[in-house]
């Protein structure tokens, strides 16, 4: 499963450093989870996500097909 934060950022203007001033993580935390490298995702910063770009839980993940 993948994190969309990328592409939503892209589509709707906004740079990774507006996301990170927004979500108040710390540098390591944030960078992890744009880049794809997190293993879990709190409650929390998912809602905050799901708040700050405007969007739904289903449109921050990648559809994922299990072969």
């Amino acid at each position: 499963m993948k994190l969309r934060i990328p592409e939503i950022l892209k589509e709707k203007n906004k740079s990774k450093y507006w996301l990170y001033i927004q979500l108040g993580l710390s540098y390591q935390n944030f960078n992890r989870l744009v880049s794809g490298q997190t293993k879990s995702i709190k409650f929390e910063n998912l809602q905050a996500l799901c708040d700050i770009l405007g969007c739904t839980p289903n449109d921050l993940f990648e559809e994922y097909c299990k072969k």
